[in-house]
């Protein structure tokens, strides 16, 4: 009984492992987007943000994500200034309305930037793509 469950626990491992090989996935350290190669930075102080506090960060990544899309389909542009500007909207909107909340708050608030965002992501990523910057 041990030896066939040994053997199931090796069969799942190798066929894990499979999956990934087969996927030609290599790493690498080079960060560079692919697009608008001067993106601005996340502020140095959400880079700092406690582990235990990791949902703020989140937080203030989906409105800059929701905030982003949202200048595109305004803008009816994709132009790197207006899909990566600085963060200091996204920041201000943070600071403003959801410093001072607590995790559930947070995590609620995040679900709902991140379904503003996707709302309109066809639309955003449709002009992107017509000015090759998807």
């Amino acid at each position: 009984m041990m030896r066939i469950v040994a053997s199931a626990g090796l069969l799942v491992v190798l066929c894990a492992t499979a999956g990934v090989a087969e996927r030609n996935l290599i790493p690498t350290l080079d960060n560079q987007p692919d697009v608008c190669p001067d993106q601005p930075p996340e502020p140095q102080w959400m880079q700092d943000i406690a582990v235990r506090e990791s949902h703020k960060r989140l937080l203030i990544q989906q409105i800059y994500r929701a905030q982003s899309m949202q200048r595109i389909v305004e803008a009816q542009s994709c132009e790197c200034p207006t899909r990566y500007p600085t963060w200091e909207a996204a920041e201000g909107v943070y600071f403003e309305h959801f410093a001072a909340s607590e995790y559930w708050d947070i995590v609620e608030a995040t679900s709902e930037y991140r379904r503003q965002a996707n709302e309109i992501r066809r639309e955003a990523m449709q002009i992107c793509e017509a000015a090759g910057n998807w």
